[in-house]
């Protein structure tokens, strides 16, 4: 697998750090976009899902992104299966996102918030959240969500 890291210039957080192995894999891989701020979270949702949602399934194919801005630009860009957002987020959370493009994008694919705590699943049905998993995470929990809403969004 080949891992592209560009790094995005402009906005309000100069030289954020984009992890893309999108283009890379299969044309069947279900594509993820994966936003937060904090590069130790990414990690570990990337973990917690593994590489491939079952044997035999092509690897996902992970867009890493780390600002507000690059979330909106890339799902206004199209082309994703399940958007995966961050709800503790810093400056721009998760869940306020999740809510400004379900209410902006024509056809949004599924929208996974990761919740502070298992309490603030009325926040995220109210961000218009396709699903939530609370901290901390549970691996089997979190892999089973996600397959779940991309075998919803018709993905293999």
């Amino acid at each position: 697998m080949t891992t592209t890291v560009t790094t995005t210039h402009g906005g309000p957080r100069t030289g954020v750090v984009e992890r893309d192995d999108a283009g890379a894999l299969d044309a069947r891989a279900p594509r993820i976009l994966l936003y937060s701020d904090d590069v130790t979270v990414r990690e570990q949702v990337r973990l917690a899902v593994g590489r491939r949602l079952g044997a035999g399934r092509p690897e996902i194919a992970w867009r890493e992104v780390a600002t507000a801005d690059a979330v909106v630009a890339a799902a206004d860009a199209g082309g994703w299966d399940l958007l995966v957002l961050d709800g503790e987020a810093d400056k721009a959370g998760g869940m306020g996102l999740c809510r400004q493009l379900k209410n902006e994008i024509y056809r949004c694919p599924p929208v996974l918030v990761l919740t502070g705590r298992p309490q603030d699943g009325w926040l995220a049905s109210w961000s218009l959240a396709d699903d939530a998993v609370p901290r901390p995470f549970d691996a089997v929990v979190l892999q089973r969500a996600v397959a779940d809403l991309l075998g919803a969004a018709g993905t293999p």
